[in-house]
């Protein structure tokens, strides 16, 4: 069974209704990047942190998945898929991925402040100023904020380096370290990039096919394209 890896962005998600949330003047909701997700930001204003996720998660709570990732879940069917997501959305599972590597964290779940093993599925709940771990440290977001570690990076790439088919499904490939798995991914494995325009570049000069589509549109021809040729 050959192995097949996606990488999915923002542009995945937005055909669902859901915000990508930066504006083109680097902005989230009106605010800096910088206020709303960095530890700067947490320590300086933990209230407006929250209230920011706690926003994302209703939101979040209020659409759902669509046809791109639906398309990714028949893959399944002939292929051993791994779905590394850059987004803190949880639709690659509800829409019935069975493998998916969230290498920017879980919009859905909340963990210590201190001991970042310390995991708490939120079930579409808010996190409030005073909600504690077990230990006693404030409950923050389990999202990845810049300038960070991106703990699952390690992991994402042992499966980059295996690919036989690489799909890039709605990103910008300018967030690093995401944009690197490029970089991992074998010279002889066929690359798809799904996304109405074009990278301004790519890591490193590869051979790729574009696909200038949306992600539904795109993906679900993709997809019927490697049933049937596989």
């Amino acid at each position: 069974m050959k192995k097949l890896v996606v990488l999915t962005g923002a542009g995945i998600s937005a055909e669902s209704g859901l915000s990508t949330f930066r504006n083109a003047g680097g902005l989230w909701e009106g605010h800096d990047v910088i206020e709303v997700a960095s530890p700067e930001g947490w320590r300086r204003n933990k209230e407006l942190v929250l209230e920011f996720y706690n926003q994302r998660r209703r939101q979040m709570h209020n659409v759902t998945f669509n046809d791109a990732h639906k398309a990714l879940v028949r893959l399944e069917e002939i292929f051993d898929v791994t779905v590394i997501t850059q987004n803190v959305d949880y639709f690659h599972e509800k829409s019935g991925s069975s493998r998916v590597i969230h290498l920017h964290g879980e919009l859905d779940k909340a963990r210590s402040s201190v001991n970042p093993d310390l995991i708490y599925d939120l079930n579409g709940k808010d996190i409030k100023i005073g909600d504690k771990c077990e230990e006693g440290s404030q409950l923050r977001p389990h999202v990845v904020w810049f300038g960070e570690m991106v703990p699952m990076m390690e992991i994402a790439v042992k499966h980059c380096l295996a690919a036989d088919i690489f799909i890039v499904i709605g990103t910008s490939l300018v967030v690093y370290p995401a944009a690197s798995l490029l970089e991992f991914v074998p010279d002889n494995t066929k690359i798809y990039l799904i996304d109405p325009e074009k990278p301004e570049y790519l890591p490193y000069q590869i051979d790729v096919e574009y696909i200038q589509e949306k992600a539904v549109k795109g993906t679900s021809e993709l997809v019927e394209r490697l049933l049937k040729s596989a």
